[in-house]
Formats: structure tokens, sequence, C-alpha cells
């Protein structure tokens, strides 16, 4: 059956990667893997952005609403699972679609993680001590790679690479660093890359759309569960400060669509320092596809 090979559509949230992995899952019969941290979770659908159902129910798509909320999934876990899976899939097809604006989780499948370093828990009751803002200033100071590539406003993420960092030593953004994983597959990186002032635009109107879809409503039936670790991210963090009567609900949307953007300039920061990501217009599709197919010619 020849070489199997990973399309792997990366790029910042708003860029047009769910359109152009559908294109391309159609055009080479594959299916599409999401590597998105947060559309794993069944009960967060409008602030994640997910593909509508008509898009889901367009070409096959895995790990989109697998998991509850309330269960807890690691980046590790993620990539025992996703190898598991394309072992499966690669039986049958020779192509398979990886999409998704999560730098970490996109490396776990193609180069692996490093495995689980154990936390003394005087550092980690040093960590949980402090304030978020405290964690976000240290670990910029400490590794500015890994904090260009995150949503700062996530505590569990601060905490777990502050954690590592004082305990071991190793920072998140070396980890297996020329040390990559073996795997059965060859991964192709396609980046989809618009000029700033669009993909702003883009990200503004999303939210836009976010909050006609029902974002809020969306927000409240989750209030219950902010404490997980899902939620302590952008779009939903933002409501419950509103809820809680921190910020008013114009403010709330506004914080929305900055924090977005802030996230999106750090996801470009991460995947600039990618290495072998061959960038395009999102709508070129058909330069997209003539590429691929000599990089699967190449290799086969």
């Amino acid at each position: 059956m020849g070489n199997k090979t990973l399309i792997v559509v990366c790029g910042p949230t708003a860029s047009g990667k769910t359109r152009l992995s559908i294109t391309l899952a159609n055009y080479f019969d594959a299916s599409i893997f999401s590597a998105d941290a947060r559309q794993f979770f069944q009960q967060m659908n409008i602030g994640t952005a997910k593909p509508s159902q008509s898009e889901l129910s367009e070409v096959p798509h895995y790990f989109i609403n697998n998991k509850s909320i309330s269960e807890s999934y690691t980046a590790g876990a993620f990539e025992k699972e996703m190898i598991a899976a394309l072992d499966a899939y690669f039986k049958e097809k020779d192509v398979a679609i990886l999409c998704g604006g999560s730098g970490l989780y996109i490396k776990a499948v193609t180069e692996g993680l490093d495995e689980k370093i154990e936390i003394p828990d005087s550092i980690r009751n040093k960590v949980r001590a402090m304030t978020i803002t405290e964690m976000q200033q240290s670990l910029e100071h400490l590794d500015a790679s890994y904090y260009a590539s995150i949503d700062i406003q996530n505590p569990r993420r601060l905490s777990r690479a502050l954690e590592l960092i004082f305990s071991s030593g190793k920072k998140m953004s070396e980890l297996n660093k020329g040390n990559k994983k073996a795997r059965s597959f060859n991964p192709i990186y396609i980046g989809t890359e618009l000029n700033r002032e669009t993909l702003y635009e883009k990200i503004n109107h999303r939210v836009d759309e976010m909050i006609h879809s029902g974002l809020k409503e969306e927000a409240i039936k989750l209030m219950s569960f902010k404490e997980q670790l899902a939620l302590q991210t952008v779009g939903y963090k933002e409501w419950f400060d509103c809820f809680e009567g921190k910020i008013s609900e114009s403010k709330a949307i506004e914080l929305i669509k900055q924090n977005t953007r802030n996230y999106a300039k750090r996801q470009m920061t991460w995947f600039k320092k990618t290495e072998n990501i061959n960038w395009f217009n999102p709508d070129d599709t058909t330069a997209i596809i003539a590429f691929l197919n000599r990089k699967i010619s190449n290799s086969n």
C-alpha cells in the first residue's frame, strides 16, 4: 500500500484550518483527526469553534466530542490514543489529516512527548500558592518559547510548566528535541497563514458569530464546571468573570476578542519556530494539493 502520510494542517485560530482540512480529506479520500485541545469535550461547542454538523458529516472526524469536561485528559494520554487510532486507520488507508492549532498536541502525535516526570509535593505547593499573574511572569522569564505557545489564562498549563522547571530544570519547549519517537507514517506540515489584519478581522467576526449563536448561554450551562481544566480557557473564563460580577458583559466580549487575538499571536510564534512547516494561504487549495501530491509521490 506504499508509505503512509499524515497531512498536518496547523496554524492559528480562525485561519481556515477546518475548511482546508475538509477539502484535502475529500481530495485524498481521507479522514480528519483533531489536534485541538478543546474540541475533544462534548459540552463545549460554540466557544471551541468546532466544525458544524454539516462539516462533521461531510467527512469522517475523530477526536471531536470524545471526552467529557469532567474527565482529566493530558497530551500524553492523547498521544497514546491517537497513535493507536492512526495505526488502525493506516491498515486501510494511505493518507490521514491531522488538524489543529494546539502545538503541543501536534508534537505529541508526530514526535512524541517525554515520559512523565514526578513532581515533589513541596514544589507543587509552591507553584499553586502563586497567583496567575505571578505564574505568567515567571514562565515568560524561564521558558519564553513555551509561554508563547499556550493559553496563558490557563493556570493548569502554567503550573505544570513551572513545576517541571523547578523540579527537573527541564523546559517544556525543550522536551524531546533531537529525541523524536519513531512513527509508522510520514508527516507533511501545511501551515495556514493570513496577514495579521485579516486574521484579526476574522477572529473578531468569529467571536461576534459565537455571541449570536449563544456562547453566553453555553457558558451559563457550564458555570458549575468552571474549575475544570477544560474550561480554564478563552471564551469561557471571561463569561465566568462576568457572571460573578467582576466585569460587564460588553467587557467580557471585548476581552474574548483580545485574548483570542493574543492566543493566535502565541500560536504563530510556536509554529514559526517549528521546522518543516510549509506555509500557504488556506484558500490557495490548488497550490496546496499540487505541493502535497509532489511530496507524497517523492516519498513513495
